[in-house]
């Protein structure tokens, strides 16, 4: 193996393995690595991939690592680098997600996840404060994000409020929205009345695949997907299994995708963790690939940079709606809550997500042997 590409995958290995924290946490570490200590880009060249990966769909932190083994290895190092970034997760999820399924049921299981929950709904509503002051830069998007979760509440498609989102942003910088305009009259169309859907690996592949292809934003804005998919519209998890999912993906290192991991294995096995996983990351290596010759356009053009700051904020509705919905299934009781009190205490004093999710695995199973019923 050439030195540049075994230099790739070894880092991206690491990483892969230890990486906590979430997206923010990957993009610093990745940035200590291969600017500071290795040299292999400058801060510069850095921050530029940085913002290429907020322009396409997407897990950021992955495609940041591929965009790095490209630069470092060619061709092959941009397939190295995220396949080891991503597989070491893969595995610890499928790891987790095999004991969830023989012993999920178990009063201690339980307990511990009933733990972990308001410790995640904590985490993500401080994810979503940082980001709505950021991306909410103008009354006109905070109009739009309000109307976003007004809409979503109602039933409408989630992917209608993204597109719809971003094409009136572009519209009103291109000097074409007519007064009083307002989203596309297609984002208008209340979503249809789901019905269960048996269970295949195409249909799961596919499932996984367009939300790989769609999602913009953080990774916490995949929760509203794979709650719209696999909650609302085929039936084949519950709030629970999906609020469960979300913790896993939050407690172990890598990228949050890898939560479709865990539910491919809930729901197929060893054959569903895998196809769910090929099938929520490929569409990141195709992105990364060609989106390069766009990048300088994409981030110069007033409109397409209009579109972004309108999809950014209904990613964020998205967010702000299923934080609400996980949090009535996962902070029900007076124990729930002081946990999930004390980890947004804690988080202002930024000790580290990764830990306090260990805390509250911690106190669920202590409350589990001490409080009957627990869990």
């Amino acid at each position: 193996m050439p030195k540049a590409l075994s230099e790739v995958a070894l880092l991206f290995l690491r990483l892969g393995t230890t990486a906590f924290g979430g997206p923010a946490a990957h993009i610093a570490m990745m940035e200590d690595e291969v600017v500071t200590r290795r040299g292999w880009v400058s801060r510069d060249e850095f921050l530029d991939l940085v913002g290429a990966t907020n322009l396409i769909p997407g897990p950021n932190s992955t495609e940041l690592a591929i965009h790095l083994g490209y630069r470092r290895a060619g061709w092959l190092g941009l397939i190295v680098a995220g396949l080891c970034f991503i597989l070491p997760a893969a595995a610890i999820v499928t790891l987790i997600a095999w004991a969830y399924v023989r012993f999920g049921t178990l009063p201690a299981a339980d307990a511990l996840m009933s733990g972990v929950k308001p410790v995640v709904i904590a985490i993500v509503l401080l994810a979503l404060w940082r980001l709505a002051r950021t991306a909410i830069k103008t009354p006109l998007l905070g109009v739009i994000a309000a109307a976003c979760i007004a809409g979503l509440l109602l039933g409408l498609q989630e992917l209608a409020l993204l597109a719809g989102a971003g094409v009136m942003m572009a519209l009103t910088k291109l000097r074409r929205t007519p007064t009083g305009a307002w989203l596309p009259l297609g984002v208008l169309a209340p979503a249809a009345a789901a019905t269960a859907t048996a269970f295949t690996l195409g249909h799961l592949f596919l499932t996984f695949l367009k939300i790989g292809s769609v999602l913009f934003g953080s990774g916490y804005v995949l929760l509203a997907f794979l709650r719209a998919d696999f909650v609302e519209r085929l039936h084949w998890i519950s709030e629970t299994q999906l609020a469960d999912a979300v913790a896993v993906g939050q407690v172990t290192p890598g990228p949050l995708f890898t939560t479709a991991t865990f539910i491919g294995y809930v729901l197929g096995g060893v054959p569903g963790a895998a196809v769910a996983t090929l099938a929520i990351f490929l569409p990141a290596f195709v992105f990364v690939a060609i989106s390069g010759p766009l990048i300088p356009w994409l981030r110069t053009n007033a409109a397409a940079g209009a579109f972004l700051d309108g999809v950014n904020v209904a990613s964020l509705a998205l967010m702000a709606v299923v934080t609400y919905q996980l949090g009535r299934v996962s902070i029900i009781d007076l124990p729930t809550i002081l946990i999930a009190v004390a980890a947004a205490f804690a988080l202002r004093f930024k000790v580290g997500s990764v830990w306090l999710v260990l805390a509250g695995a911690v106190v669920g199973v202590v409350l589990g042997q001490l409080v009957p019923g627990w869990g």
